[in-house]
Order: C-alpha cells, then sequence, then structure tokens
C-alpha cells in the first residue's frame, strides 16, 4: 500500500482544521499539522490523528518564514516516514474533494509526476513578470535597521543600473505555493539546502519566496522533466484584485464540483457552513 502525506499548514479555525484532518482519515494517509507558532491554536486541541511538526516557527505572510516553516516540516517527515509517495502542501483552510478512495487512485495514476504549479518568471509573452520580487532586497518583516539597510542597498544598486542575481545562473520559476512532491524530489530539495546555504540567504530577502522558491529548485533540477504544470486545487480569486484568495460559499458548489480538483479552497468554518454538507456529499460519489 502507497502512503501519502498531506502536510497542513494552520494559522486559525481549529474546527475547519479538525474537520480537514477527519475526512483524511484513512490506513494509507499520514497527516502532519504545522502550526505557526505565534497563533492562538492550542496543540491540544488538535485532531489526535494528526502528528505535529515540532521545529515551528512564527509565520508571516510574504517572508521566507513561509518557506522555513515548509523545510523544517519536510526534514521531520522525510525523517519520520520511511516510504512515501508524495508528500502533499495544504492550508488548514483546504477541503478535498474526492473519497479516499478515488483520491488514492488519482495520486496513484500521478505518481510519476510533481504537481506543481509553474509559470518561468521574465517579461517575454506568456512569462511572469515578477523579476521584482527577487532583484532587490525585501525585509519587510525584519528589524527596522536590517530594512533600512535594504533600502540603501536597493537605492545603490538601482544607481548602478544593477540588479540582485539567482545563484548559480539558475532561471527563475514561480507559481502557487501549495504542491505535491515526491519523496525523491522533497529529498533534493532538502539536499540542495543543507549543501549550500547560500540559496536560503538569496531567497530570504525575496517577496512573496513561497511563491518563488520551490518552483526555481525543482525547474532548475532532473526533476523539472516530472513538472505536470498542475496543483489540483480550486481557488476562486475576487474580481477586484485582492492578494487572497475568495472564502468559498454554497454558491460556489456548481463551480467546484466541475473544476476536477483534489481539493477546494479556502473554507471557513463559519462562513462556508452551508457550502460543507455538500462537499462532504460530493466526497461520496
Amino acid at each position: 500500500m502507497t502512503t501519502q502525506v498531506f502536510l497542513i499548514q494552520a494559522h486559525k479555525d481549529l474546527d475547519q482544521l479538525n474537520a480537514l484532518v477527519e475526512q483524511l482519515r484513512d490506513d494509507a494517509f499520514v497527516v502532519y499539522v504545522n502550526l505557526d507558532r505565534k497563533c492562538a491554536l492550542d496543540p491540544a486541541g488538535i485532531h489526535p490523528y494528526a502528528r505535529q511538526v515540532t521545529r515551528r516557527v512564527d509565520v508571516h505572510w510574504g517572508a521566507f518564514s513561509q518557506v522555513q516553516a515548509a523545510l523544517n516540516a519536510l526534514a521531520q517527515i522525510d525523517a519520520e516516514v520511511p516510504a512515501y509517495d508524495k508528500v502533499t502542501f495544504l492550508s488548514a483552510q483546504d477541503f478535498p474533494l474526492l473519497s479516499n478512495v478515488r483520491l488514492k487512485r488519482a495520486m496513484e495514476q500521478l505518481s510519476g509526476y510533481e504537481l506543481l504549479d509553474v509559470i518561468s518568471i521574465g517579461t517575454a509573452p506568456g512569462q511572469w513578470a515578477a523579476e521584482g520580487r527577487y532583484q532587490y532586497f525585501c525585509s519587510d518583516q525584519g528589524p527596522y535597521a536590517r530594512e533600512l539597510a535594504c533600502r540603501l542597498v536597493n537605492r545603490m544598486l538601482r544607481t548602478a543600473g544593477r540588479t540582485r542575481r539567482l545563484p548559480g545562473g539558475m532561471q527563475p520559476y514561480g507559481g502557487s505555493s501549495w504542491w505535491a512532491l515526491s519523496q525523491a524530489c522533497v529529498r533534493h530539495v532538502l539536499g540542495r539546502v543543507d549543501r549550500e546555504p547560500g540559496l536560503v540567504r538569496f531567497f530570504r530577502y525575496c517577496a512573496c519566496p513561497d511563491e518563488l522558491f520551490f518552483q526555481t529548485l525543482i525547474m532548475n533540477s532532473p526533476f523539472a522533466r516530472r513538472v505536470l504544470g498542475h496543483n489540483f486545487r480550486y481557488v476562486q480569486w475576487p474580481q477586484d484584485g485582492a492578494r487572497h484568495p475568495a472564502i468559498l460559499v454554497e454558491a460556489d458548489f456548481a463551480r467546484i464540483a466541475a473544476s476536477h480538483a483534489h481539493f477546494c479552497r479556502k473554507l471557513d468554518s463559519r462562513l462556508s457552513a452551508a457550502l460543507l454538507p455538500r462537499l462532504l456529499a460530493l466526497r461520496t460519489f
């Protein structure tokens, strides 16, 4: 029986988190919960089926702490789970759309792929114009002295007509923070981080590195040929250009059901209360 690992990053909404864990209870599934160290959730209240990540960090949106939290969790998973097909990275506000039987079948069919939403970064047609995320130093969450130093260095770079360049001549890629990676790919990423500390130093000063780090490392590796370019998530973005996905409600059900996704997000235990029974019914098909 092939083991699938689900890693859930959680910041709030204990009821929604535990509902997600409950749906993933299965002999073939191992579930890890990574609690934001600064959040108000009590670890004692986490569903007993879930294992908890021990090296927790204070997670801040748009900062490298998002990547560091994932790396800490992946290191623990790889040390504790001898063999697994993939680690699927979820938010606590995700919810599965397939029954566990169908989800296992779908993951088995995708066993030769890395499920990673990815786009090359650049100015050519079809690329993502996000060079500014890494070409200059970003330190929004650091001490004021560090932020001031970054501003001064950035001013010097602009005056000299220069920019930061990715280590080792890597080509930049970006995409969604949520993915599913094979055990071999996870070990490759962890190994590169251990061998090349300059990678962490570089991405620590990028804007929203969680949308750059894994894509760039994997697409500049032998695993690039295994990347499917799809993470099988249904996400609904507001039309007003908001930074965060919309909370899904019952009116969204038809679009969710037609999406052929494995998971949808974002759910809220209160605002999505009318949607949840319909998603549970969908999982019985």
